[in-house]
C-alpha cells in the first residue's frame, strides 16, 4: 500500500495501519526512512515562520535560522526519537507490553511522519499569521493528534510477540 493511502488511512484507524506495517516484516531501512522523511516535513513547515522571523528581527539572518533547523531536525531530532521510542518500549514493558523494538520505534517514526501534514499546515499559518489564536490552535490539534496515533499505534506494537 502507498505510503499516502497509508497516511490517510492512519487518521481513520491508527492501530489497522500498524498492524499492517508491523506485518510486513522487522525492516529497519523502512523506519528509519519514515523517520528522516517525517523530519524533513516538520523541517520544512518551519521554513514560514523562520522567513517571518528574520523578517521583523534582522538581527539573525533567514539562512542562519534555516541551518540551525537544518541541524536541530535532521541531526539531532533523530537521535532524540530513537531514545524516546526505547523509552517508551520500556514504559510499555513495565505496563506488560509483550512488543519489539522494532515495533516501539515503527510506532513513533509512523506517527511523526503521519501528522507531517498537519504540522505543514501550522507551518503555514506560523508564517503568515504569526502565533495568533488560530494557530496555535492547529498547533494543539497537531499535538493532540499526535499523541492519539502514537499511543494507538505503540499499543497495537506492544501488544505483538516480542522478537528484538
Amino acid at each position: 500500500m502507498p505510503v499516502s493511502n497509508n497516511i490517510l488511512r492512519t487518521w481513520r484507524d491508527p492501530r489497522r495501519v500498524m498492524r499492517g506495517l508491523l506485518a510486513a516484516g522487522q525492516r529497519e531501512d523502512r523506519a528509519i526512512a519514515y523517520l528522516m522523511v517525517g523530519c524533513l516535513l516538520v523541517f520544512v513547515a518551519q521554513w514560514p515562520r523562520l522567513m517571518r522571523e528574520a523578517h521583523f528581527d534582522t538581527a539573525t539572518p533567514f539562512d542562519l535560522k534555516l541551518h540551525e533547523s537544518l541541524y536541530a531536525l535532521l541531526i539531532i531530532a533523530p537521535l532524540l526519537f530513537y531514545a524516546i521510542a526505547a523509552l517508551s518500549h520500556i514504559v510499555a514493558r513495565l505496563l506488560g507490553g509483550r512488543g519489539s523494538w522494532y515495533g516501539a520505534r515503527l510506532a513513533l517514526f509512523w506517527t511523526l511522519l503521519a501528522t507531517g501534514p498537519l504540522m505543514l499546515f501550522y507551518g503555514v499559518l506560523a508564517g503568515l499569521n504569526g502565533q495568533t489564536p488560530a494557530t496555535k490552535v492547529v498547533g494543539l490539534l497537531w499535538l493532540a493528534a499526535f499523541a492519539v496515533i502514537w499511543l494507538q499505534s505503540l499499543r497495537e506494537a506492544e501488544g505483538g510477540a516480542s522478537d528484538v
